[in-house]
Order: structure tokens, then C-alpha cells, then sequence
């Protein structure tokens, strides 16, 4: 394995973090936005939309809650 693929959690900076962060939170926000812009259009309802959105959601959601525990973690270290 070569250097550029063994990234430790030294290596990653709050900062980093804070990207990552806000990314997947743009990320989450126009995926629910264009599903239901989508629905709309295809006269779907929303509440049935969203049920199937909802476990997808669930997985962005926890990376979400990892990342800002690693970020309290790092943060706390320094």
C-alpha cells in the first residue's frame, strides 16, 4: 500500500472534517429537494416518496453524526 491510502485520523484536520460535513449536509438537502421536485412532476405523493427516501436519509444521517463525533474528537485533542 502506498502512503496517499493509509490516511490515519492524524492525518484528517477538523477542518477536513468541517467539509465533509457540509458537503453531505448540500448532499442530503438537494436529494430530498430534486426527489421531491421529481414526485411533483410525476403527480407521486410526497409521503410515499419520502418512506422510500427515508432509508437512504437514515445512512446520510449517521455518517453525519460519525463525522461530527470524530470532529468533537479531534477537537478535544487539540
Amino acid at each position: 500500500m502506498d502512503e496517499t491510502s493509509e490516511l490515519t485520523t492524524n492525518d484528517v484536520t477538523t477542518q477536513d472534517i468541517a467539509e465533509v460535513i457540509a458537503e453531505l449536509e448540500q448532499y442530503r438537502e438537494r436529494l430530498v429537494q430534486e426527489t421531491t421536485e421529481t414526485a411533483k412532476r410525476a403527480k407521486l405523493m410526497r409521503v410515499s416518496v419520502m418512506a422510500k427516501l427515508e432509508p437512504e436519509l437514515a445512512k446520510i444521517d449517521a455518517a453525519l453524526q460519525e463525522l461530527r463525533n470524530q470532529q468533537a474528537t479531534l477537537s478535544g485533542s487539540n
